[in-house]
């Protein structure tokens, strides 16, 4: 597409999009091609460059009039393929505190030989869009950009200013992850009043009807940790009672067995009880049991058999996801391992998680200890009226009826450093999905048509909301 061409598509983005389900508008057209060319711009740690995808969304901002002053793209010099553009829409009131809008556009790795579609091609087919990063989190990424172009060419003021960072290595922070490393380095360029981020969308029931609008606030804590057993070995004709491989085994099966306590916090609380009004009878009556008596086990082992993420929404979770041992088929072995990973409830240190597994294990001859980096704390951010008003305002009128719900995250993103740094930071995306979801980090990842149409529109709105807020 030429310049000239791009800045026509880019002056039609005036207003709202209509609905998915009606001829696109020129506006609707602009969004789509922004978004196909951010998804087919190969951003994997393997071999991809989240820069080259960050200096095509630079050139759509300045196609859409973003001043180049406003926009750059900020990378450690030892990594030029991991750029992260930071825009900015000027507000009225220098006093004001900025608002961030936070997407990254780094994507798992796919093979082509593994899917159904080549994972680097958008494709729209029976009313879904497939393509690695489709949904995680190129959607937000365009829809973020895109309203930022849209708010430019109609000549909106806003009071506050309005941040975009689009940033890489949410996928790979053992790897590099631009917003600890901005935080480290630059913090002023992601400081603002609050972010808006991924980690919540809304769900379907399995008429596709929209029965949730989610809200984020707060996520659980990531953290590996390595169990190690060792002995002397020897012939495999000798056996000893002392093999590392049986002992690391019978380990991790009480830890496979055991149970971390259910613990409530204001946003999982919010979550059950706003569920509860709307789920089956049958559901909705365990989950006041476990409002009323977290302790009440046969109630949760019913909701976790009836969807296992409620079971990491209530408590602390362990499990073992790697094991290796031994060196020869023929000789005692010396050595095993594995690695147990947890997702710890925020509040929850992450030292007495580790007593807890000790303590679990019951054997002292099994060494315990942290695995990587260790997780980053953050408390959950508070959800005021200031924060739940704009998204109920603009909810309202495109989902009507439809509740708005609190969550936390049971994975990790990066308003884990955010949150950590004092930046509060809301999952909030408008997207729906059905009980499958969108497949993120697996095959054939996907996100409705109208889910990302309707969340373009719900962003676009919130956003103005929250930028003219006193």
């Amino acid at each position: 597409m030429n310049l000239r061409v791009l800045i026509w598509a880019a002056a039609a983005c005036i207003g709202t999009s209509g609905s998915a389900a009606q001829t696109p508008s020129r506006d609707e057209a602009s969004f789509r091609d922004l978004y196909r060319q951010l998804i087919e711009i190969n951003t994997t740690r393997s071999v991809g460059s989240c820069t080259q995808a960050a200096e095509a969304m630079r050139t759509r901002l300045a196609a859409g009039g973003v001043p180049a002053e406003d926009v750059r793209i900020i990378a450690p010099p030892e990594r030029p393929n991991d750029g992260a553009l930071i825009a900015v829409l000027h507000g009225r009131d220098p006093r004001a505190k900025a608002i961030l809008l936070l997407a990254h556009i780094d994507v798992v790795e796919a093979r082509r030989a593994d899917w159904e579609r080549d994972p680097f091609k958008l494709v729209e087919e029976n009313g879904w869009f497939y393509a690695r990063g489709a949904s995680d989190d190129k959607a937000m990424a365009a829809v973020f950009t895109d309203a930022l172009i849209r708010y430019r060419l109609e000549g909106f003021k806003p009071r506050r200013d309005i941040k975009l960072a689009l940033t890489c290595g949410e996928e790979t922070p053992d790897v590099f992850n631009s917003v600890k490393w901005l935080l480290d380095t630059q913090p002023a360029v992601l400081d603002a009043e609050f972010a808006l981020n991924e980690g919540a969308g809304g769900e379907l029931d399995k008429n596709d009807k929209p029965v949730a609008l989610q809200i984020q606030a707060g996520e659980k804590v990531y953290q590996d940790f390595s169990l190690d057993a060792s002995d002397v070995g020897g012939h495999s004709s000798r056996p000893t009672k002392n093999n590392p491989i049986v002992r690391l085994s019978a380990g991790i099966a009480k830890l496979g067995a055991y149970n971390f306590p259910v613990a409530l916090n204001a946003a999982t609380r919010g979550y059950f009880e706003a569920q509860s009004k709307t789920a089956a009878p049958e559901v909705a009556a365990d989950m006041r049991t476990v409002l009323d008596d977290p302790r009440d086990q046969p109630a949760v082992e019913r909701l976790w058999a009836v969807n296992p993420s409620w079971n990491g929404m209530l408590r602390t979770t362990c499990v073992a996801t790697e094991i290796s041992g031994g060196h020869a088929p023929n000789a005692l072995p010396q050595r095993a391992h594995a690695n147990v990973n947890c997702r710890i409830l925020p509040g929850v240190s992450i030292a007495s998680v580790e007593a807890e597994i000790v303590e679990v294990l019951g054997d002292d001859q099994i060494a315990v200890a942290p695995a990587g980096d260790p997780g980053t704390q953050s408390p959950p951010p508070p959800l005021t009226p200031r924060i739940l008003d704009p998204v109920r305002a603009v909810a309202a009128k495109i989902w009507p009826g439809v509740p708005l719900v609190p969550t936390m995250s049971t994975g990790a993103t990066d308003g884990r450093f955010l949150n950590a740094h004092g930046v509060p930071t809301y999952g909030l995306s408008g997207m729906f999905h059905d009980a499958e979801g969108s497949r993120a980090h697996g095959l054939n990842e996907r996100i409705r048509v109208l889910s990302l149409m309707n969340g373009r529109r719900f962003l676009y709105e919130v956003v103005k909301l929250y930028a003219n807020q006193p």
